[in-house]
């Protein structure tokens, strides 16, 4: 049994293997599941994100969920369709799907124009070589998921299919390929052939690279500091000038959230009496002040007011305020809010939902983890899913905020970690809040 990295009355957080630890943890235990699990990008060519997480896990976290609890899960939107399928093979009920706007996305799109440029503008050549690898590929009984797996990103099927947006290995990818399917060198000259571009002019903007090593946000996402002068050029080859303006890829502005919810005993009525779970915190999450009605405490517990943000008294009666929480949430920046039309009735229908920004400098607080998500958003999920006093289980906690939200959401909490590093960051963070 894998005993507790730290403990308290408030918060159990474990060091290892989310399936090992999970397979330890009592069955119908845990009240809501609020994640953010690897998404299966390589993200910053981390190990971790080479896969969103398996049937197995879903399993496990199915097991210790008590029935109709619920599960919120963040995903890419290259890979959702991979999260959403395994929960759901899992033996979860897909019940919805949250999408996360945000205005502060970069495009990590190849530049084809350039990509034709670097080799020559020699694009026969391209497909000779996509024809070669095919070919040792069976010769030598390789999968496709094999070299996949060696390149650790998922270009190959640009790499190996002439299709309207043609991909042309970069040298580091070529090389692994070369090498895995055992082609030689006969290609060895064509990559590294390019052709001399032309400067026509020069923009500032961030520059990526150094961004992800930084891993730094501002309150719109983005660290200025990062800056750079970028050169514009001009096609050198006719290939390239044919795929001029051309890329591989749209501008990111939005993250899925699967919600799910384990299967119920019996009536949701019957479920809620006996489990406290089935139901998701309307009031708890309305957005705007618009009164529409009241409402009284929930018998026995405490009941979240969302015109004050505390608690109110069991049995209280309280006014319930705002819009009704949907299945959309923004960050607020002017280049989404402009993307919805403007009304008499509140200015904007942007106010409609639940914003917040995303995580700055200040909410990473020195953390190492490059995924960080804000604690506003955070603390919303936690309130959607959880009554307070509830336990909320986050797998895959990275740098703890979803501990640190279910905290704020006066709940308890149980992450699992495989990081040492990210526990420790998760410990200080929440030292600087409340102390244990």
């Amino acid at each position: 049994m894998v005993e507790p990295y730290h403990q308290d009355e408030r918060v159990t957080l474990y060091h290892g293997d989310c399936l090992q630890v999970l397979a330890d943890l009592p069955a119908d235990s845990v009240d809501a599941v609020v994640t953010d699990p690897p998404y299966g990008l390589a993200f910053m060519g981390k190990r971790w994100d080479y896969d969103v997480p398996s049937v197995e896990i879903w399993q496990q976290v199915l097991r210790v969920l008590k029935p109709g609890g619920h599960l919120l899960a963040f995903a890419g939107t290259r890979t959702q369709h991979r999260m959403a399928v395994r929960i759901e093979d899992a033996g979860f009920e897909i019940r919805d799907l949250i999408m996360w706007v945000y205005g502060s996305g970069f495009p990590k799109s190849l530049d084809v124009s350039k990509a034709i440029d670097k080799r020559g503008g020699n694009v026969a050549a391209f497909t000779e070589f996509r024809d070669a690898v095919k070919a040792a590929m069976q010769r030598n009984g390789m999968s496709r998921q094999q070299l996949q797996d060696a390149l650790g990103n998922f270009m190959l099927s640009h790499y190996l299919t002439a299709g309207s947006q043609p991909a042309v290995p970069v040298l580091r990818d070529y090389r692994i390929i070369r090498d895995t399917v055992g082609l030689g060198h006969q290609f060895d000259e064509l990559f590294n052939d390019e052709a001399e571009r032309e400067v026509v002019g020069q923009r500032v903007g961030v520059d990526t690279t150094k961004q992800r090593i930084a891993c730094a946000t501002s309150a719109q996402g983005l660290d200025k500091s990062v800056s750079h002068t970028f050169d514009i050029t001009a096609p050198a080859t006719e290939a390239a000038k044919q795929w001029a303006g051309w890329g591989t890829a749209l501008k990111p502005a939005v993250e899925p959230v699967t919600m799910a919810r384990k299967p119920l005993a019996g009536t949701v009525a019957e479920n809620v009496l006996q489990y406290g779970t089935g139901g998701i915190n309307v009031d708890g999450c309305r957005v705007g002040t618009e009164v529409v009605g009241w409402s009284g405490g929930a018998a026995g517990g405490n009941t979240w007011d969302a015109t004050n943000c505390g608690l109110s008294k069991p049995g209280e009666a309280r006014p319930v305020t705002g819009r009704w929480p949907a299945n959309v949430i923004h960050d607020g920046s002017e280049e989404v809010v402009r993307l919805f039309p403007e009304t008499d009735a509140d200015g904007g229908s942007a106010a409609r939902f639940f914003y917040t920004a995303k995580a700055d400098a200040s909410e990473r607080r020195g953390s190492k983890h490059p995924t960080v998500k804000p604690l506003d958003l955070m603390r919303y999920l936690v309130r959607l899913v959880c009554p307070v006093g509830g336990v909320v289980l986050d797998p895959f906690s990275g740098s703890g905020t979803t501990i640190e939200a279910a905290r704020d959401e006066h709940c308890r909490s149980i992450g699992i970690e495989m990081n040492a590093e990210y526990l420790a960051d998760t410990l200080e963070r929440l030292k600087q809040g409340v102390l244990f």
